[in-house]
């Protein structure tokens, strides 16, 4: 019988006085009762609105209908057709804004909790599976992958399934990308990263990491030494932006990349980490996205006082509703229409405040946002310690400086077409290395498509197998 709810299930979560003190998950996931019912409140219906909302395109209706009827192991088969991220996925795609933002049942009330009723169907996997996995016929040819986050995993994950030797080539010595350096342990415990590459390793996905695609090796060896017939570029933003106001150069500035990777790949908030970072009493986090809510949540771990400054409005805040809500209990005070001035330092040089500037809206930018104008003779000094500079990352230049004919955009990006063609034959790329910054599932679409067209590329060379 359907359930009438207006609301989805809660999802159980950590108190919020208890979990701003640790690194462990804040939310806990549903239990079997708990999803069966949040199951039933789908209407399968014929024209499946949330699937035209995936980037991926997830059979929705269908897993969720196993879901109901209890049948966990089928609901993550019809999951894995389209996705070899589901537990990732489950935790961190922007539901809200794309298949249940099209769920029928949030025309009156809250969609389906697809998202949630996602991770628990993968965490029910991932606390069964045996690890055998049956491997797919070696079709006779491979392909290399560079990067291993998101859109490197998912173009790696639809190859191998159609039998290609993939191979993916990581610069740092653990993969996952930005899911494991980005992302905090609260938001996206590791261990489940590790799982879902482990899945494809046992699909038969060979992983080498500590090679920097550009300097360890170039694409032109790949292709020319190595083999390889096709290559994937999904190398992530890993380069910080900043603002280039007086005093980033102090110490005790970070960008959220350096302080978020330090944290969630490098343990820094543990003891005896060989990487410790510099705590602050204060810290101002710059930036509105996810990235600053993860930064500032992290912050407050650590055992500072966190407040946000950021442009624009709360309405315009880029970052995920749920994360802001977190991060609002978790004690995150917010600034908004501020924006920084100069940063003050010490006479040791380090931070010890920054000036700032109140802002008003004016007409929408070219992100379609109101822009943020200063307000004249309204500048004021917040003391602090630690700035974190939140304000998004470009791609890195190595790989377009070492591949000749390799295209991009004023921003670094690299041009690919919607299938993921660059201009360089046999080169392909996705995710932020081609959109700058964005979100998972939009990587792992892009991911996605460009397994698609290596596929179908190498095919009409009507090459001998190589292996």
């Amino acid at each position: 019988m359907t359930n009438l709810s207006l609301k989805k299930n809660a999802m159980p979560a950590q108190d919020p006085a208890v979990r701003n003190q640790n690194f462990l998950e804040v939310t806990l996931g549903y239990t079997a009762e708990q999803a069966i019912d949040e199951a039933k409140r789908c209407l399968n219906c014929k024209n499946k609105p949330c699937v035209n909302g995936c980037p991926v395109s997830i059979n929705i209706p269908a897993f969720i209908k196993e879901v109901e009827a209890g049948h966990f192991a089928a609901a993550y088969d019809v999951i894995n057709q389209a996705s070899s991220l589901p537990a990732v996925c489950g935790r961190v795609c922007p539901q809200e804004n794309q298949c249940e933002k099209y769920c029928v049942r949030a025309i009156k009330g809250e969609p389906v909790g697809i998202g949630r009723l996602e991770r628990f169907v993968a965490d029910c996997y991932y606390a069964q599976v045996s690890g055998e996995i049956e491997k797919p016929l070696p079709n006779g040819h491979k392909v290399a992958v560079i990067g291993s986050g998101p859109s490197g995993l998912t173009c790696a994950g639809d190859l191998a399934k159609i039998g290609y030797a993939v191979t993916i080539f990581e610069a740092l010595h653990l993969a996952g990308g930005v899911l494991v350096y980005g992302i905090p342990e609260f938001r996206l415990p590791k261990a489940i990263v590790q799982k879902e590459i482990d899945s494809l390793k046992a699909l038969g996905v060979q992983v080498e990491t500590n090679v920097v695609i550009g300097k360890t090796i170039t694409i032109d060896e790949l292709l020319e030494e190595y083999g390889f017939e096709a290559v994937f570029i999904g190398s992530g933003a890993g380069l910080p932006n900043f603002m280039n106001i007086p005093g980033e150069n102090l110490k005790g500035v970070y960008s959220a990349n350096e302080f978020l990777t330090r944290i969630n790949l490098m343990k820094a908030y543990q003891p005896d980490s060989s990487t410790p970072i510099q705590k602050g009493k204060n810290v101002i986090v710059v930036g509105g996205g996810n990235v600053a809510m993860d930064s500032a949540r992290c912050a407050k771990r650590l055992g500072a006082n966190v407040t946000i400054v950021y442009r624009r409005t709360e309405k315009e805040l880029p970052a995920r509703r749920e994360e802001v809500e977190h991060a609002i209990e978790e004690g995150i005070e917010f600034k908004f229409l501020h924006s920084p001035l100069q940063i003050y330092g010490d006479e040791n040089g380090f931070v010890s405040g920054v000036l700032c500037q109140e802002m008003v809206l004016s007409e929408p930018d070219a992100s379609g946002r109101a822009r943020p104008v200063p307000l004249q003779g309204s500048e004021f000094k917040m003391d602090c310690d630690i700035v974190v500079m939140a304000i998004g990352t470009s791609p890195n230049p190595l790989i377009k400086s070492t591949t000749a004919g390799l295209q991009t955009d004023r921003y670094g990006c690299i041009v690919a077409d919607p299938n993921g063609s660059t201009s360089r034959p046999a080169v392909f790329a996705g995710g932020d290395a081609v959109t700058g910054a964005a979100t998972v599932i939009l990587a792992m679409g892009a991911g996605k498509i460009a397994a698609a067209a290596m596929h179908q590329f190498i095919q009409n060379q009507k090459k001998q197998p190589v292996l």
